[in-house]
């Protein structure tokens, strides 16, 4: 109720200055904003840039978290992966987007390739620690019961592994949409950050904060759904806990 609150009260005082007369042009009030965005929906003009980072993030994560469990329980595949993911972790994936483009060109794949990345290193990071801290004794109990190692890995490691993994989950989808604004800014002929730009350019700052906007509730509705599958996924864990 207090966050809730912040914001009620950030917004009213925004729309108090808004509505002053010698507000600048570029200045829009909440309640000028909430026109334009059902406007907007309304016309059609904002629903083709959207959902735009959903396949890079898709495709990231899942070859994060797969290679993250497979290369935290096979001692082979760790010493040939992690090296190289730990290296280049750091590195800001942004920095990759003039190779990209030029190996696959401007547009949307070059887009999806660079988020993915992005998505791939939370994802990896997370899934491997996740599998690295199954405790051993349920794994020696397991394989001493006959538990083939595929059943110990599906019922045993990746259940150990899914809070880590839903952090990971998180963090990345955070990035793709950073990453998203950042690549649809340079190179990209649809999305919410071209429309950014080209209403800019423009001078349709109406447009402009209705995609800022846009970019706020998908950012927050996909987090939101995020956390409903965790709570869904892991209500076992919230059980055991009581």
């Amino acid at each position: 109720m207090i966050g809730w609150g912040l914001l009620a009260a950030v917004l009213g005082l925004w729309q108090l200055v808004a509505t002053r007369p010698e507000h600048p042009e570029f200045v829009l009030s909440p309640v000028e904003i909430a026109v334009h965005f059902a406007a907007a929906l309304r016309s059609g003009e904002l629903l083709p840039h959207v959902g735009a980072s959903l396949p890079g993030f898709v495709l990231g994560s899942a070859i994060g978290v797969i290679l993250g469990l497979l290369a935290g329980v096979a001692r082979s595949l760790d010493q040939m992966l992690s090296p190289v993911v730990f290296l280049t972790y750091p590195v800001p994936k942004i920095v990759f987007l003039p190779i990209v483009m030029l190996w696959i060109g401007i547009g949307d794949a070059s887009k999806i390739v660079i988020i993915a990345l992005a998505c791939f290193y939370p994802c990896f990071v997370n899934a491997y620690y996740g599998a690295r801290s199954t405790p051993r004794i349920m794994v020696w109990a397991s394989l001493n019961m006959g538990a083939r190692r595929s059943q110990v890995f599906g019922k045993i490691v990746v259940p150990s592994a899914l809070p880590l993994v839903f952090a990971g989950l998180r963090v990345s989808l955070a990035l793709s949409f950073i990453l998203l604004f950042s690549t649809e800014m340079i190179n990209a002929r649809s999305g919410l950050g071209f429309l950014i730009r080209q209403a800019e350019s423009s001078l349709r700052f109406d447009l402009m904060y209705v995609s800022i906007v846009a970019v706020a509730a998908l950012g927050y509705a996909s987090d939101q759904l995020l956390l409903l599958a965790r709570r869904r996924v892991l209500a076992w864990q919230a059980a055991t806990t009581r």
